[in-house]
């Protein structure tokens, strides 16, 4: 659905690249990540595949159209939820989105239902202006769904929200890719990545690092061991995961002691990505 080839661009005035080389695609019905620090490339990569940013170098299509040849008709196919929001502050979340709603000649559900989806029904009638920053999230979240895109553009999704807020949000992403949805995420946040995307790029100083499932990732760079809480002990016992089954002492422990816990040794994806770029996600 979307293919990038050795796509750069440089704002002006900078002699530095904001993003440079960046080679990926995304399959239709595929969640994918960007996975990096504030600054990295993540939203000048985005703006690029909406068509806010011309004067790339390289290629960035969308249905196997460049997006420099797209017209209007992209805006139909693609929703957007901007990493800030941008709402008018003096209409209700209900105005907000009658208004957004009437730029597009389809409709996913009707406004009081989309606000519905994530608990603003309440407040559809309050100015937005006193909304919180994870109210005006939401809101942001569900304008992008409201003309029923095919692909959606997701930056910083759980922003300032509250956990159960960020749960419920990213519990509608999921049903969203159920329905068909191709959905690019960028994002510092490593459990959104970990927990939602079929495939992450870790993205440092405008360039990808590295690129995989988040499992094949964190897989690569554990530990190969088995630690092991025996009841009356304070401290783990490690055995090595490769032949296990063949491990005479670790099967004895098993059977003759009384195992309080046990588990594999599993890098995060935030340590994954500090191993593979040096940097923190911060």
């Amino acid at each position: 659905m979307i293919q990038v080839s050795e796509l750069s661009f440089t704002y002006p005035q900078r002699q530095q690249a904001a993003i440079a080389d960046l080679n990926f695609d995304i399959a239709a019905g595929e969640i994918f990540g960007f996975l990096g620090p504030s600054g990295a490339g993540k939203t000048t990569t985005q703006k690029i595949l909406f068509k806010l940013l011309p004067g790339y170098q390289g290629s960035a299509s969308i249905d196997g159209i460049e997006v420099r040849d797209w017209g209007i008709e992209l805006y139909h196919r693609i929703g957007v939820s901007f990493e800030l929001p941008n709402h008018y502050l003096k209409l209700t979340a209900l105005e907000n989105l009658q208004f957004f709603g009437d730029f597009y000649r389809k409709q996913y559900r009707k406004p009081i239902d989309l606000l519905a989806m994530v608990g603003l029904e309440n407040a559809a009638n309050e100015k937005v202006g006193a909304f919180s920053k994870g109210m005006k999230m939401r809101l942001n979240f569900v304008r992008a769904l409201q003309h029923d895109p095919e692909i959606l553009f997701l930056d910083e999704p759980t922003s300032g929200m509250d956990p159960a807020n960020a749960h419920l949000v990213k519990d509608l992403i999921r049903q969203l890719q159920q329905e068909g949805k191709t959905i690019f995420i960028t994002t510092h946040q490593m459990y959104d990545a970990q927990e939602l995307c079929d495939r992450v790029a870790f993205l440092v100083d405008g360039r990808i690092r590295a690129l995989d499932t988040p499992k094949s990732l964190q897989l690569a760079y554990s530990r190969k061991t088995v630690d092991v809480l025996f009841k009356g002990d304070e401290l783990v016992k490690s055995y090595g995961l490769d032949g296990l089954g063949q491990n005479s002492g670790f099967w004895q422990d098993l059977q003759t002691r009384e195992v309080v816990t046990i588990h594999s040794r599993e890098a995060s994806l935030d340590a994954v990505f500090m191993e593979v770029t040096g940097k923190s996600l911060s």
